[in-house]
């Protein structure tokens, strides 16, 4: 059993005290006279998930005249999971979360992120075909939204989510929402939240929320939130609102957190809300740090619309209130020039549907992110671009110097066609469907790369680029092949996860600077 401290304070005449059930937690279960009249300042040591609102309103507030109030009682709270930073370099956080998962054997390098699902599964890719893949993060993120409609079946299950999808071994984390499909707003309640599945619009209330994660049973999960997208500008009474929501619902999900036998290893992490409005963020961060969270969720800046630099400022004023021992997660984020702006501010963690969204696009990610210089020439070639741009760029100078029949005797016009540069211009950016440029992308669906027989990347060792062109990507999509999606998923996972690799090397060696400067010369570039 472990320790409970008493200091005398005021006189009282009854005291009701909880012993510390088995799993730490307390229950309400005897009552004590006291023969002196006195009152306790208590202070608990050493508890794990204890929920200090329903204990003071259950074990003290339900006897009369008791002088005890809130700011008497002290909380020292426990979390299993521990972060081991070993260095914080401009704001940069460099470590390790250790004792992760339910039995406590995993840990997560960071800045890290998340391997995205949907209902379970990474899309396009068998678990086989995943194994392919270099530098495939530990932590596996759920959303919600993709498998609420499937509860009941796991309810009977009765094993876990983990084991049900065959990865018993991952860190499983659950979010209400999918970052790669944006929900409509103005369908949460005071007592509700409303995801879309496969079958449409699903509310859901807080025990049904609580039931869905008991039979989950993940390593972490959000709590329930107001998290619906707010329009720069709304009113500070619907952020306000957004902020007060979300708080009740966290209280309501950390006390049924800490009756849950099932969840007992789980840990719950605290949504921070407030849209725009600093007031309200910072009112978010430091009431749901009062709340014994294992970990902070930044919600909120997923919105296109919010203009980066207030969205910034947003993040910065948050990180810089939150306690540097426990992890914080960003919804949302997963631009390369966002993610490195987010890790500058103290972010740890990131969700990974970027190489998804680009993936269905039939986008290939082609940013270079290998800041490391050789002083014989290699800073030239990184900082200009790729090689083959720079070959490019050399075959048009010399197109507009010449003659069509002089460049067609020298080979010159045919090469120009088969890179796609004609018309004195560089074709090599990829654009939406609205025509607006993607930056760090090529779009494998444009003509241009029809008879293009280079891979994706020069110098990507994924299996992609090892064993097919972009010609035969062409050719998949254009046929709308299976295949395209699977291959395109190995690349872009696979880029994506070296990324972060370079993201960590980089905040070590102190050379942050440099890969941010390579990342944004390639955005300005296209």
């Amino acid at each position: 059993m472990r320790m409970l401290e008493l200091w005398k304070r005021a006189p009282i005449t009854w005291s009701h005290v909880a012993p510390p059930l088995e799993n730490g937690t307390f229950g309400c279960s005897e009552w004590r006279h006291v023969e002196k009249p006195q009152c306790y300042c208590v202070l608990f040591v050493g508890y794990t998930n204890i929920w200090l609102s329903s204990f003071l309103a259950d074990c003290l507030y339900s006897v009369k005249d008791l002088p005890i109030r809130p700011s008497y009682v002290l909380l020292a709270s426990v979390t299993k999971m521990k972060l081991i930073l070993s260095s914080i370099v401009n704001g940069c956080r460099y470590g390790k979360l250790i004792e992760v998962g339910r039995n406590g054997s995993k840990s997560v390098d960071i800045p890290g992120c998340l391997l995205y699902t949907r209902t379970g599964s990474v899309p396009h890719l068998t678990h086989d075909t995943l194994s392919l893949i270099e530098g495939v993060p530990e932590p596996v993120h759920l959303t919600l939204s993709t498998v609420a409609e499937h509860h009941e079946v796991l309810e009977e299950y009765k094993e876990g989510i983990g084991k049900f999808i065959g990865m018993p071994e991952s860190i499983l984390y659950c979010s209400l929402h999918d970052p790669a499909s944006p929900c409509p707003s103005g369908y949460n309640t005071n007592k509700t939240v409303s995801v879309w599945g496969g079958g449409g619009r699903i509310e859901i209330t807080l025990s049904k929320f609580m039931a869905m994660q008991q039979a989950f049973k993940p390593d972490w999960y959000q709590s329930m939130a107001d998290g619906e997208p707010l329009p720069p500008g709304a009113s500070r009474k619907r952020v306000k609102k957004s902020v007060d929501r979300t708080l009740g619902f966290l209280d309501g999900c950390l006390k049924e957190h800490q009756n849950s036998e099932v969840l007992k290893n789980s840990e719950i992490l605290g949504v921070i809300e407030g849209g725009d409005i600093l007031e309200e963020r910072l009112r978010s961060v430091r009431e749901t740090m009062k709340r014994p969270v294992g970990g902070f969720l930044l919600d909120g800046f997923q919105a296109d619309d919010m203009p980066d630099d207030p969205k910034l400022n947003l993040i910065a004023s948050v990180t810089g209130e939150l306690p540097e021992d426990k992890p914080r997660l960003i919804h949302g984020i997963g631009k390369p020039d966002e993610v490195l702006e987010c890790v500058s501010r103290g972010v740890d963690l990131f969700e990974g549907f970027f190489p998804y969204v680009m993936t269905e696009q039939g986008r290939a990610l082609t940013f270079k992110f290998k800041y490391k210089v050789d002083p014989e020439g290699e800073e030239q070639k990184d900082l200009v671009g790729p090689l083959h741009q720079v070959q490019d760029q050399q075959l048009i100078s010399a197109y507009n110097t010449m003659t069509i029949e002089q460049c067609e005797g020298n080979h010159i016009y045919s090469m120009l066609e088969q890179s796609g540069c004609g018309d004195n211009e560089i074709s090599n950016k990829a654009s939406d469907k609205g025509g607006k440029t993607v930056p760090f992308t090529i779009d494998l669906k444009s003509e241009q790369y029809r008879a293009d027989f280079r891979p994706l990347l020069e110098d990507c060792s994924c299996y992609c680029c090892k064993n097919h062109t972009r010609a035969y990507l062409y050719h998949l999509l254009t046929t709308n092949e299976l295949l395209a999606g699977v291959l395109l998923m190995i690349h872009n996972q696979h880029h994506y996860f070296g990324f972060f690799q370079s993201i960590r090397d980089a905040v070590r060696d102190d050379k942050m600077h440099q890969l941010k400067e390579l990342i944004i010369k390639q955005k300005l570039q296209q």
